[in-house]
């Protein structure tokens, strides 16, 4: 998924506003891919309200571009937006959830397999790399490490398929999806994670596409498990 590519912050490094000189078309891009990765990434808590002036911020910008770039968000499902001051990630439900879970069923695998003849050596040492700093993060308990690096580890493979629109209508679900994965797993924590991942290295080091497609499958349904207990005992 190419959100990967858009992880770097608004701010600089130094905490100031972006770039001088940078349009604002490119400016309210970037914060809009911003706002994206941290809903994947579970950054923003369902159920709670967003504060746009404090976006703006924390990414050294206007609120108008935090404001346009929710707009954006909630045409694509991810946030409900009732008035300027009430804007937020919205519950998570069973029936959306459900909804949610086919939909990644129906589209990771096909976009993974359509990656297979694009994912070079290079790509595929980066693919590793992801998945060490996953079992690194699972080992830590450390959730935000998780979230990123499961994220970037799809990411990496997603990415490489020639499918623009397909992978786009992945980060609008993961986008929908991460809020909550993030609340689940900070209560759960991550002892009782398994990593799916070293099956589908594999399946792309064989270049076995069925193989690849049944190993996404299968983390998908462990995910949509662990959500499932939850949602048992919580909603």
């Amino acid at each position: 998924m190419k959100a990967v590519a858009s992880v770097d912050p608004v701010v600089n490094d130094h905490g100031g506003a972006a770039e001088a000189g940078e349009g604002p078309a490119s400016l309210r891009e970037k914060v809009y891919e911003d706002l994206r990765y941290r809903l994947i990434t579970g950054r923003i808590a369902p159920g709670v309200g967003i504060s746009t002036r404090g976006l703006a911020q924390e990414m050294g910008v206007s609120q108008m571009p935090v404001r346009d770039a929710l707009s954006r968000i909630a045409a694509e499902g991810a946030v409900d937006i009732r008035s300027k001051r009430a804007v937020m990630v919205p519950r998570m439900t069973p029936a959306r959830f459900d909804e949610i879970m086919r939909l990644r069923v129906l589209l990771e695998p096909m976009v993974a397999t359509a990656a297979l003849p694009h994912i070079t050596p290079h790509l595929l040492r980066q693919i590793h790399v992801a998945d060490e700093a996953i079992d690194a993060a699972l080992a830590g308990g450390d959730v935000r490490a998780y979230m990123e690096s499961n994220h970037r580890f799809h990411s990496l493979i997603y990415g490489a398929a020639p499918l623009p629109m397909a992978i786009r209508m992945i980060e609008s679900l993961w986008m929908q999806f991460g809020p909550f994965m993030r609340v689940v797993y900070g209560r759960y924590g991550t002892a009782s994670m398994v990593d799916q991942h070293q099956v589908a290295i594999a399946a792309i080091a064989a270049g076995d596409a069925a193989a690849l497609a049944t190993a996404i499958t299968a983390d998908i349904g462990d995910c949509a498990d662990l959500m499932q207990d939850w949602e048992r005992l919580h909603m």
